[in-house]
Parts: structure tokens; sequence; C-alpha cells
């Protein structure tokens, strides 16, 4: 059986590429513990700084969870269907929303379902004007279990997440942009070298310092804004003895251009 999940690393960037593309990269459980596996070694890899997501084939970023795969689980009972559906997809959603090196989604198609909840969870994403949004749910009786009850009336406002909610319509790449759930709009042909620049702009910067910043946003978003500061803080407290901001600092002051070391530890 094909991978289901590709990743392809060079210069720093692992691009993973959903490769169900004769199921519309559907994700199916394999799909997804695949895909669990490839963050949790990305994670420790130091010499990936940032990843690129995106979909096989020319019609679908992922048109969202197996239903043949979870209807057999859903025969099984509730607790099953929690078990081997619900609890998977909100794992790979959650794990995405907080990964501490910066993933980008390049949404080539479709995004149904469990594909628009990734591209909600990932902290950013670009979007080919061939995309197509969903929220699809409602129409097998429904609601969605990846987060997306959840994320997307934070990203777009109650009353709009209501909206494609509970109608399932479709919406357009310019839409997505509108909603705040990516952040460009691409020429097709363009998607990919769009998000590998975005990538190398991210790259050239302390790989600490990125996940600082996605750890501060990810955990005070949803905080008070006193609650929020303090994570911030913390968060500069654990930079202060880096390597890499010593070497920021006196890369501005000697006016050249850093070499970070990208560790931890504090020599």
């Amino acid at each position: 059986m094909a991978d289901t999940v590709l990743i392809d690393s060079r210069d720093g960037i692992a691009t993973l590429t959903l490769n169900r593309p004769e199921k519309l990269n559907a994700l199916n459980y394999a799909l997804i513990d695949r895909f669990l596996a490839i963050l949790d070694a990305i994670e420790t890899d130091s010499s990936i700084r940032a990843i690129i997501l995106t979909g096989a084939g020319e019609r679908a970023f992922s048109a969202g969870g197996d239903i043949y795969e979870f209807s057999e689980s859903v025969a099984q009972g509730a607790d099953v269907a929690m078990r081997d559906f619900v609890a998977r997809g909100q794992r790979l959603t959650a794990r995405l929303e907080a990964f501490r090196k910066p993933v980008i989604a390049a949404v080539n198609g479709l995004a149904f379902g469990g594909g628009c909840e990734i591209t909600e969870a990932v902290p950013l994403a670009i979007a080919s004007e061939c995309a197509l949004f969903a929220k699809p749910e409602i129409n097998l009786a429904m609601p969605p279990t990846f987060g997306g009850t959840q994320r997307l009336p934070r990203l777009a406002g109650r009353k709009r997440a209501l909206e494609l909610l509970l109608t399932g319509d479709a919406f357009s790449p310019q839409r997505a942009l509108e909603l705040g759930l990516v952040n460009q709009v691409v020429p097709h042909d363009a998607l990919m070298p769009a998000a590998h620049d975005l990538a190398r702009r991210i790259r050239r910067h302390s790989p600490l310092a990125a996940a600082s910043i996605l750890t501060a946003v990810t955990r005070g978003i949803n905080q008070s804004i006193a609650e929020g500061l303090l994570i911030e803080g913390e968060q500069f407290a654990r930079m202060a003895p880096t390597a890499d901001l010593r070497e920021g600092l006196d890369g501005w002051i000697e006016r050249r251009k850093p070499n970070y070391p990208g560790s931890w530890s504090l020599d």
C-alpha cells in the first residue's frame, strides 16, 4: 500500500503530502496515525525549521474524514466512534495547533470537513485560487468532530462561522481569506513557490524564537490579556539565557547577519 503521507526534506523545510489522491486525500485512520508519527519525528529533528503541508493530486487538499471507515466505527457504537475517529482527529488538529515549528498549509484543492479543520488548526495557510472550502458535516446529520465547532468561530466570529456550519455550503478561497482562515490566495501554479517563500522567510530567524512565539500565541489567545501577558513573559524568560538571543543582539549591534545555534543549551 502506498505511503499515506509523503515527506520531502530539504534546506530546512519538510514538505508533507497527504497521499490518497484516489480518495481525495480523505483522512483515514492509517493516514492520521502516520501523520502524527511524522510530526513526532520532525519535532526533535533540529535540521527542520518549517513544515509545508499539501495534498497529492490536482483535486484535493483533503476532502475530510474517510466516511466509509468512520461509518464502520459508528456501527460499533458511540464509544468506538469516539475512540477511533473523534479522539484521533482531535489529537491531530491539537498537535498541529500546538506544534512548536511553523506549519504552513498549502491548500491546493478541496478542503472539506477534516481538511478544513486542519487548515483552521495550523498557524499559517496559503490557498490556491482553485481551492474550495466547506463545513459539510451537517449533511451527514452530525457536527464537525476535529475541532471545527471551536476553532472556526474563534477565527471568523460566531455568526459567520455558524452560517457555514449550519448550511454546509462550500465557500471560495477569497471568502476563506476574508474569514481569516488563510493568509493568502495565489494562482494555482504559484501555490508551492509561495509556501516555500513564506517558509524561507521564517526559517532565516531563530527557531527558538519562532517556537516561543507560536507557544505564546497558541496558549494565550483564549486567555485574558493579563494571563496572556504572563505567558508572553514566560516565553521571553525562557529565551533570555539562550545563545540565540545573545547572537541576535550581537548581530544587530555588529551590523551583521546572525547565525543562530538553535539550541536550548545555554552554552
